[in-house]
């Protein structure tokens, strides 16, 4: 598959209604259970902050089955014209691919499926050039070897890269900036994954930052993090802070409440 725009030139997204059981969500940091009330709030607004950046966004519904269903992106990956319904490594989310599929192929001429080992798409980075696999708690050496065969089915290139011990996802630590430029966390710039790409830190105390999301012209960020977004406003990024504090009690960033991909 020829990729004719950048990767960050949406003009879709896939989001799913939280269900009220959300406040049973996964959690590797207890912090106590989000309010269903919050969660459905900051969903609005990040929904609100996809359609203001030129995003046509389908919702689905609630699955109650699924207090983690919310978060999409953990259960496919989306792509220009294809997806691919991932493996989740949480025994208790590998529903949510099932779920997920019907809508996926109802979008996308082409889908396959991840049928060996485990994968989250909160590990999974797509960036000019190649597609970082971090392999984590959540996603296995043999998923991240599976997921690189489907990924070249696709024309595209998998890279398998580690993430740092007790982080919970590769995305938890970084994201795309632009195509030349990477925001990601000391700990995970130091590992040298990131050779040949410009790199941004995230001040000291503020590394959850790293999980920003960019969106055609715009960087979605939590708004719990004033000095990376004033280094980014700095720098030139259109940054549209989001609230966060009731999504952050639970196992979810930015990236993962939503897939987004390029349609005609």
């Amino acid at each position: 598959m020829t990729r004719t725009t950048r990767v960050f030139d949406f003009n879709r997204a896939l989001v799913r209604l939280p269900a009220r059981s959300v406040v049973n969500g996964l959690r590797a940091v207890e912090c106590g259970a989000p309010r269903f009330e919050g969660v459905l709030a900051e969903q609005a607004a990040y929904v609100a902050a996809l359609e203001a950046a030129g995003v046509g966004v389908d919702v689905l519904p609630a699955l109650e089955a699924f207090p983690d269903s919310v978060f999409v992106e953990d259960a496919a990956l989306v792509f220009e014209g294809a997806a691919i319904v991932l493996r989740p490594g949480a025994e208790s989310r590998r529903g949510e691919a099932e779920a997920i599929a019907p809508a996926l192929g109802e979008r996308f001429e082409h889908v396959v499926r991840l049928t060996q080992g485990n994968v989250d798409g909160g590990d999974v980075l797509a960036a000019a050039g190649k597609v970082f696999i971090g392999q984590s708690a959540r996603t296995n050496a043999e998923g991240a070897r599976a997921l690189c065969g489907l990924l070249d089915q696709l024309g595209l290139h998998g890279a398998p890269v580690a993430t740092p011990e007790g982080v919970l996802h590769f995305k938890s630590d970084c994201s795309l900036l632009d195509e030349e430029t990477i925001l990601a966390t000391a700990r995970l710039a130091a590992s040298g994954v990131f050779e040949g790409f410009r790199v941004v830190l995230t001040p000291e105390g503020e590394e959850g930052a790293a999980n920003a999301l960019r969106v055609n012209e715009r960087v979605l960020m939590s708004d719990a993090f004033p000095r990376t977004a004033e280094m980014l406003n700095a720098l030139g990024y259109a940054i549209v802070p989001l609230a966060t504090h009731e999504i952050a009690k639970i196992d979810a960033g930015l990236s993962c409440m939503s897939l987004r991909w390029r349609g005609r």
